[in-house]
């Protein structure tokens, strides 16, 4: 074939447009500081008298400060046909202007502008960090066309192509192999430790990792439907996701609107009349109560917490895909996990190697180990890795052949041996190798491999998927939130009641189906309302999307990646633990913003009616708890 690698593909260019949008918070910013210094020159010009002078410079004042809030709130109102607190904004420094409180009204701009300035820049900041910890899945492919090699953007493959993928390498995108035969561990889509042989047709899928041989993959999917792609698709939309409470809030806002116009609306009229007030006063009480009973801060109290709460999560390895998911955890009273890869390691590891006595440890280790260093099966680098803990030194056999499906045969000074499973070995001599040891240690759920010498079986090495260490913590400091845990998994009654005394669990279900899973949890549902599932194969797809909140390991399958709420992108259990605290950290945080905004508009709307606050503390005391309650907010992006 030949070979011509081309270089890397420049990234795509970023579109003005996307420029501004990084940019934005900042040009707001820049708005609102402008406009604050022409407030400032207006209000020196404004010291004995109002002049023309003045008025130019409030005037554009309101224009740079205010374009920002007022072309977004008539963009609204257009589109949803509905008034909204911009507009209130609008109309009270229109109306400040009117009665010649220019510089209250500029003011009023100006602190709105800053206030909108900060809640861009949450959005902007939790978006920025939750992407930067989206680099799962390989971002360029080995294209084969024409038979020439050219390494292109996965977003630049087509339904057809043919890309190469090489040991050690990560498959970017899905197909079916059109040449070459591999080994692949696709446990991030299966859950299962064991790698699986693949061959001319068999499917492989983005994000799995190609072992042994070089494969030819022909392109089935879009790039547009990999992982990678399907994960920038569900953090974009979890800017868009709001929480119940923001939903209730955005409902009550149009009401609350048109409720205050319709009282500023009597408020020109009606204290004149009713209460003798001068026509002056009527106007502009009715100016203040504009400014005051306007629910910004209310409106504030919620999003910047959420959208901050969401980017502390992305910072520390949890993904939450909206505010509804992470404010349900806040009342979450029970958790069922799957094993294989969320409670367990999902990789093999030594448990046990018994010997015959004829044979040191140490020697069968060494003959064990140099065999299985020739192969990249998880079982034998498992064996290999172990071997190498006890010091052991590798040595080069002088004669090896692998035995597909089997295991494999070698030779050391004209010794043979063979390492394998129990048939290859001979099983009836295999199973009661040690008074029949092998038996006990399958019944534990351990996969045990034979090793065989001239004499017959000379060891069995016991190998099992061993529970997280961090798998303990996180269960111990859940139950000390006093959170009910269950394992759910496909495994035999032996292995889940042992893997559950192990880990602590409160309780287990074994050899369950993925429609035995969603039944379970139906039923825990039923009991303790809000329940939590954390898994990462396909199987635990059905039941995350039960769940009250479906949460992902970050390695998981593409199908339990895109239906759970929230992902572990580094497969840190405790981080449960510490999504949990952060949701009721911003439940906290909201009910303090919630109750302070309502406070401070029913103490203001109270004083106008009083005639004890003008429109200068008006302004004050209604913008400033306004930036009070974001600034708090920003307090959970840390």
């Amino acid at each position: 074939m030949n070979s011509q690698v081309n270089a890397l593909p420049a990234k795509k260019k970023q579109t003005t447009a996307n420029i501004f949008e990084k940019t934005k918070p900042y040009w707001e910013l820049i708005a609102a500081i402008t406009s604050g210094v022409f407030i400032f020159v207006g209000w020196i010009l404004n010291k004995n008298d109002i002049s023309t002078l003045s008025i130019i410079f409030y005037l554009l004042a309101f224009g740079i400060g205010g374009f920002a809030k007022a072309k977004e709130g008539i963009e609204e109102t257009i589109a949803n046909k509905e008034l909204n607190v911009e507009m209130l904004m609008i109309f009270a420094a229109i109306g400040s202007a009117i009665i010649g409180y220019w510089t209250e009204g500029a003011i009023l701009i100006f602190i709105f502008a800053v206030s909108g300035a900060l809640e861009t820049y949450t959005m902007n900041k939790s978006q920025k960090e939750i992407s930067s910890l989206m680099e799962i899945q390989p971002e360029v492919a080995l294209r084969i066309r024409n038979g020439i090699e050219e390494i292109v953007h996965v977003s630049d493959l087509q339904i057809g192509d043919d890309i190469l993928v090489k040991p050690g390498e990560r498959v970017p995108s899905d197909g079916k192999i059109k040449k070459g035969h591999s080994t692949i561990d696709e446990s991030a889509i299966t859950g299962e430790p064991i790698p699986v042989s693949k061959k001319i047709d068999s499917d492989v899928f983005a994000g799995t990792v190609n072992i042994t041989g070089s494969i030819t993959v022909e392109i089935t999917k879009p790039a547009n439907e990999t992982l990678f792609q399907k994960i920038i698709e569900l953090v974009q939309s979890a800017q868009s996701e709001k929480s119940p409470s923001q939903q209730f809030i955005e409902r009550f806002e149009g009401t609350y609107v048109k409720i205050v116009l319709f009282i500023v609306g009597l408020m020109m009229f009606v204290p004149h009349f009713a209460l003798g007030w001068s026509w002056t006063e009527t106007f502009y009480r009715a100016m203040v109560l504009l400014v005051v009973a306007s629910p910004c801060a209310l409106v504030a109290s919620i999003m910047p917490a959420t959208l901050s709460a969401i980017s502390n999560g992305a910072k520390h390895g949890i993904l939450f895909k909206g505010g509804a998911h992470l404010e349900n955890l806040s009342n979450l009273k029970a958790i069922a996990f799957d094993k294989t890869g969320t409670l367990t390691r999902g990789k093999p590891e030594v448990t046990d190697v018994i010997v015959r006595e004829d044979l040191s440890m140490d020697q069968l280790l060494q003959i064990a180990a140099s065999i299985e260093n020739q192969s990249n099966h998880p079982l034998a680098q498992a064996i290999v890795k172990y071997a190498k803990g006890k010091g052991t030194t590798i040595l080069s056999p002088d004669h090896l052949q692998d035995v597909a499906g089997w295991g494999v045969e070698a030779s050391f000074n004209g010794a043979k041996w063979k390492i394998g499973k129990a048939d290859f070995v001979g099983k009836e001599a295999a199973l009661s190798f040690a008074n029949g040891r092998a038996k006990e240690l399958a019944s534990q759920g351990k996969t045990t491999v034979f090793v065989q010498d001239s004499q017959g079986v000379a060891a069995v090495i016991a190998l099992k998927d061993v529970i997280r260490e961090e798998t303990k913590k996180a269960l111990q400091l859940l139950h000390e939130q006093g959170i009910y845990t269950i394992m759910l998994t496909g495994d035999s009654e032996k292995t889940a009641k042992a893997i559950a005394a192990e880990a602590h669990l409160d309780h287990y279900m074994a050899e369950c189906l993925p429609e035995h899973k969603v039944t379970h949890l139906k039923t825990l549902l039923e009991k303790y309302d809000t329940v939590a599932m954390v898994g990462d194969g396909i199987n635990d797809a059905p039941a995350l999307a039960t769940a009250s909140v479906g949460i992902a390991m970050g390695e998981g399958s593409d199908v339990a990646l895109e239906t759970a709420d929230i992902v572990l992108m580094k497969n840190d259990l405790p981080r449960i633990v510490d999504a949990i605290r952060l949701s009721k950290k911003m439940k906290r945080i909201v009910t303090q913003n919630i109750i302070l905004s309502i406070s401070v508009i029913m103490l203001l709307i109270a004083s106008n009616f009083l005639q004890v606050v003008d429109l200068p503390l008006g302004v004050i005391g209604h913008e400033g708890s306004t930036i009070l309650v974001i600034l708090n907010g920003l307090r959970l992006i840390e």
